[in-house]
């Protein structure tokens, strides 16, 4: 303990909570979620809803994640909007925390999932302050501290003592540790259930580097028989299954640090098989195809990110969650750049002219446009459409 904090916290009654940066800022605020402390890279989403799938989203493995948008916690929680069964960001930074839910599919408040799941909160601290440092400094590492007894000095050099994630292998820590069929397709919520597969056209292994459900899901409403295989499951074990296509999916971390994955794809370009990769399974393929990829300064996380199509120049409205993107210098010729960001230009997405091979920065299931980004699924089932008739 250190005598600032009976400044910082003079007679108060509420539990405390402080989110520390390595650059030596302090923010104070109170604790709405577990009692601890916990260190990581510090972003921001800029999304007004989905905070659920945002906390359950595998590809935030590492990250505290500040959400722009103030008035947090109103809809609850419930076992169905959950892109995953565990929660991965290392904390939640907002404005305004709300523990009363209106919604009527609640089922459990936000503070309760929090604490639940063991997740450090921190609300009524000024995130548009925040948000402007990371935009202007870029993604800084943060230590977010909670409960009665707090040394902001300890917090500060945790925050600085923090490697961060470039040359992080993430993925495989999230990844599951044995394969699985999945059959599960979208949620109606007309009749309250999940569908099922209405034919098995196609068998897709999917990759595992974090996967989204709703990914999943989608997949199977376009008539796949899924196959789900752990990260680190080499090339050869995946085409004894003998699938249709290989799906890379999205997760966390630095795409250069997943050089089994980048190996086990580029024995499938070889074979030629169909394969279809998004967010970090997109950076993979682009790895594979001899391309590199680099750390962003602030990335892209969000749910009202605009991407152009390059071949006719129409826009749609994504999600995106990144910290890393393909280098767009020394494009090989057999690679075209089939999406750009309109907010920076980043490439968005690729295809081999020579290979039955594309991917997708974003994430397309997520349906902030509410459903265009789902065409992008559509040419990785063409794809097998025309391996199957040859």
């Amino acid at each position: 303990m250190t005598d600032l904090n009976k400044i910082l916290f003079p007679n108060s009654d509420q539990p405390k909570a402080i989110l520390a940066l390595e650059d030596g800022s302090v923010f104070l605020g109170t604790s709405v979620g577990y009692s601890g402390t916990s260190v990581g890279e510090v972003v921001f989403n800029t999304a007004m809803t989905g905070y659920q799938e945002i906390l359950s989203d595998p590809s935030y493995a590492g990250q505290i994640v500040t959400l722009t948008y103030p008035h947090i916690g109103n809809t609850g929680t419930n076992t169905v909007d959950g892109e995953s069964e565990q929660v991965f960001v290392k904390g939640l930074i907002v404005r305004s925390f709300s523990d009363e839910a209106s919604s009527w599919r609640n089922e459990e408040n936000l503070g309760d999932y929090l604490r639940r799941h063991q997740i450090i909160a921190i609300t009524d601290i000024d995130t548009r302050e925040l948000t402007r440092k990371l935009r202007t400094a870029g993604s800084l590492n943060g230590c977010l501290v909670a409960g009665n007894e707090i040394d902001t000095v300890e917090a500060i050099a945790l925050a600085k003592a923090y490697e961060g994630t470039i040359g992080s292998d993430l993925a495989s820590t999230v990844s599951r540790k044995a394969s699985s069929s999945w059959t599960q397709g979208t949620y109606s919520l007309l009749n309250g259930e999940f569908t099922s597969i209405k034919s098995e056209q196609y068998h897709v292994v999917c990759y595992d580097f974090g996967v989204k459900q709703n990914i999943l899901r989608i997949l199977v409403d376009l008539g796949c028989r899924l196959t789900v295989v752990p990260a680190t499951t080499p090339a050869s074990e995946v085409m004894a299954l003998s699938p249709d296509g290989v799906f890379l999916s999205n997760g966390p971390g630095d795409p250069a640090a997943c050089s089994y994955a980048v190996k086990a794809c580029q024995h499938f370009l070889q074979i030629g098989i169909p394969l279809f990769g998004i967010c970090l399974g997109h950076q993979i393929l682009a790895q594979a195809s001899g391309l590199q990829t680099v750390k962003m300064k602030f990335g892209h996380h969000g749910a009202n990110h605009p991407v152009q199509d390059c071949s006719d120049e129409t826009v749609l409205i994504t999600s995106q969650n990144h910290n890393y993107a393909v280098d767009q210098a020394k494009l090989p010729d057999f690679v075209d750049v089939t999406h750009r960001s309109l907010f920076d230009g980043s490439v968005q997405g690729i295809k081999r002219k020579d290979k039955p091979a594309y991917g997708f920065q974003g994430h397309p299931e997520a349906s902030p446009g509410p459903h265009e980004a789902r065409k992008l699924f559509l040419p990785f089932i063409h794809l097998m459409q025309q391996q199957a008739k040859k």
